[in-house]
């Protein structure tokens, strides 16, 4: 259940420190010119670390009016490895995913993926996905920031108890914390070998972004009962 003075805050941001909080040149641009945040408006302040304060916009800055609040996290990390869909599909499932409080993001390459980042593209698709992640969780008024990690690809997860999405799976998804969703293709018979353990989000076959979808807000609700 969220803090009813996170909720009600009319504005959320990040700082590197809560004992000594200030904002970064475009956030404060941000909350005084683009949500027009008033002098003394309540809002809220967060290391990303699970560590928040109730503050107000001050002339100067921002101010912490209320002592630091550490909320733990439930469970072990929750973590959605995508493989990457076309257009602006990738900018949408980041916002999403944070929204729907997903730890870790991953984007992954696949032997049936029409779309790759390598190189610099990488490094600048990556950027903007972890300033999308941060947008959407000041939207959401998240405490942990979302870590974005670094493309890789999928043959190379090696992560315990990671499932990999295949409609023709016997065992429905029952709330596993590491999800691997692969193109509208499929993962080849290659990338599941080895024993990799597979899981159905249902009958039919899902486009990619709607798939890291079901397995997040399944995951999600699984781990709040």
């Amino acid at each position: 259940m969220i803090d009813e003075r996170l909720r009600r805050s009319a504005a959320h941001a990040f700082v590197e420190s809560l004992e000594s909080p200030w904002l970064t040149a475009d956030d404060e641009h941000h909350l005084r010119r683009v949500l027009r945040i008033g002098v003394n408006d309540e809002i809220s302040l967060s290391d990303g670390l699970g560590r928040w304060s109730p503050a107000r916009l001050t002339a100067q800055g921002v101010a912490r009016v209320d002592e630091i609040v550490v909320e733990h996290r439930s469970g072990g990390p929750l973590t959605i490895l995508s493989a990457i869909p076309k257009g602006d599909r990738p900018e949408w499932i980041v916002q999403k995913l944070t929204e729907l409080g997903v730890d870790r993001i991953g984007f992954v390459h696949c032997e049936r993926s029409v779309v790759r980042w390598e190189g610099e593209r990488s490094q600048r698709q990556l950027e903007r996905m972890r300033r999308i992640a941060r947008e959407a969780a000041m939207q959401s008024r998240r405490v942990w920031l979302p870590e974005v990690l670094e493309v890789a690809p999928v043959t190379s997860i090696e992560v315990p108890g990671a499932v990999f999405a295949d409609p023709s799976a016997e065992r429905l998804f029952d709330g596993d914390r590491t999800v691997v969703i692969g193109p509208e293709g499929g993962f080849s018979p290659g990338e599941l070998s080895g024993g990799r353990e597979r899981v159905s989000l249902g009958p039919l076959v899902l486009r990619v972004e709607t798939a890291c979808l079901v397995a997040a807000a399944w995951a999600a609700r699984h781990s709040a009962l």
